[in-house]
């Protein structure tokens, strides 16, 4: 596998296990950003499968997280131009 620059460097991989999800927001670039705590720890790649980090929480996690996206996709919703497609008038 051949480097395709000097900035190229393997992939460092994590399990990142969600402890408590504490805020969520969004900004201009279009990006959500959630406050959490949680423990990250260095996951070691297994030979043959292709490098990748784990994202772990708890079905009661997963549910807050839902909330918080659907809060956030919601003011997103809420900045954009409202179309005027389909009125006729």
């Amino acid at each position: 596998m051949a480097a395709c620059g000097p900035y190229v460097s393997k992939m460092k991989t994590h399990q990142i296990e969600i402890q408590k999800f504490k805020a969520a927001s969004n900004n201009q670039h279009g990006q959500i950003m959630f406050k959490v705590d949680a423990l990250v720890s260095p996951k070691t790649p297994l030979e043959g499968m292709e490098p990748s980090s784990m994202l772990v929480m708890t079905e009661e996690n997963a549910r807050v997280l839902m909330a918080l996206l659907k809060a956030q996709m919601a003011e997103f919703d809420s900045k954009k131009p409202k179309s005027r497609h389909g009125r006729h008038g």
